[in-house]
């Protein structure tokens, strides 16, 4: 792996629920952990419904193993690239080779 391609910052999130003073339980997202990436696959797509149009690009995020990224999962994370939210669709551990790992993942509305 060429250190040289991580040349994108992005922000790993991870869900957790919070419990207000009267009860009620809310998602929030928390930092989880930031790291540089390797941007390929990228595939914008618009789909247009009932004069409605939303942006539902893919796109492969790589970035270096750790500790922290090896407990990723597709449930509880997602990806802040450019002040864009992407969900995490699955993951690719690269053979289990422990060198890096692969998160395809698609854009999401706010």
């Amino acid at each position: 792996m060429e250190i040289s391609l991580l040349n994108e910052r992005i922000e790993l999130q991870k869900s957790s629920v919070e419990v207000d003073n009267i009860g009620n339980h809310k998602n929030v997202w928390s930092k989880y952990y930031s790291c540089y990436a390797t941007i390929s696959s990228e595939s914008p797509k618009e789909e247009t419904s009932s004069g409605a149009i939303w942006d539902e690009s893919k796109i492969d995020f790589t970035i270096r193993y750790s500790k922290e990224v090896s407990v990723l999962s597709s449930i509880g994370y997602r990806v802040i690239f450019h002040e864009d939210i992407y969900e995490i669709e699955g993951i690719d551990h690269m053979n289990y080779r422990k060198k890096s790992i692969k998160l395809h993942c698609k854009r999401c509305e706010r």
